[in-house]
């Protein structure tokens, strides 16, 4: 019988998952290993993954088999940025949820962009603190109860991949989870095609526990609603903003393929040493 692909990149021996029944996580790291399999990676010697603390921090470590650094709440971008400098070689990758990377660890994840940093980072977007007990976070719906906001969150939703996309980051996307093959493909694409500067990948996976089951809904039937909840960007663009309440926009944000930080510090170093006028 065959042997199917994930076993490559998979960590069988410390399965199951600690993830809850249904979690969205497992279709991430499916995508993810789907796109090594296809780009014809074998293992995965090359990679570094690093993450901070939540649940889709557990999608690196430990259920890939790789090297990983499992890091502080929030400091998942400064340790993967030291890794990448120290060697410029690996493929160093970053997966981790809303809450660490767009909260507490916002301005790291904000001046990498701005760095264009040579990292590959995968923000998996919940919604809340999940593994805290659903708390709210910086994406929580506006009016959304939650045990830190039992009356209804107050704040507007941060758009996470819109405020990448207006940085100096060479690629930016947003796809829902139920959106697995263009997920996939844009893995891919950083992979393979653009393979410097910061490349920035949102998947907008709502909480199981504290997002999908406070709403009265089945794993499947929150999917089915992102099927036809998540639409293109230039779709979206065209809505007022009474009916952009309703819909969640996906698509390639910006695509660009210029030097990232590693060269740059290169040239700079050379010029300290006098290698280049």
């Amino acid at each position: 019988m065959a042997k199917h692909f994930s076993r490559n990149y998979l960590r069988e021996e410390v399965l199951p998952t600690a993830f809850c029944p249904g979690c969205y996580n497992g279709i991430v790291m499916n995508a993810l290993f789907k796109a090594f399999s296809e780009i014809g990676v074998k293992d995965l010697k090359n990679y570094v993954f690093v993450s901070g603390i939540g649940c889709s921090s557990w999608i690196p470590s430990p259920y890939i088999k790789a090297d990983s650094l499992h890091t502080l709440h929030g400091r998942a971008i400064p340790v993967a940025t030291g890794v990448k400098l120290a060697n410029p070689s690996l493929e160093v990758i970053v997966i981790a949820g809303d809450g660490d990377l767009a909260s507490i660890g916002g301005n790291h994840l904000l001046h990498a962009a701005r760095r264009n940093m040579d990292l590959i980072v995968i923000l998996v977007n919940n919604q809340v603190y999940g593994m805290t007990r659903g708390q709210m976070a910086p994406t929580t719906p506006q009016g959304f109860v939650t045990p830190t906001t039992p009356y209804g969150n107050p704040e507007y939703p941060m758009d996470i991949a819109g405020l990448i996309a207006n940085t100096n980051a060479n690629y930016v996307a947003r796809w829902c989870v139920s959106n697995f093959f263009q997920l996939k493909e844009s893995l891919k694409e950083v992979l393979t095609v653009i393979k410097r500067g910061f490349r920035f990948i949102e998947v907008y996976t709502p909480c199981i526990t504290y997002i999908v089951r406070r709403e009265g809904k089945t794993p499947g039937e929150k999917l089915k609603e992102l099927m036809r909840k998540c639409i293109p960007i230039e779709k979206y663009n065209m809505l007022s903003d009474d009916e952009k309440r309703n819909y969640v926009p996906v698509g390639i944000f910006k695509r660009e393929d210029k030097p990232g930080y590693i060269e740059q510090y290169k040239t700079i170093v050379e010029k300290a040493r006098g290698v280049t006028q």
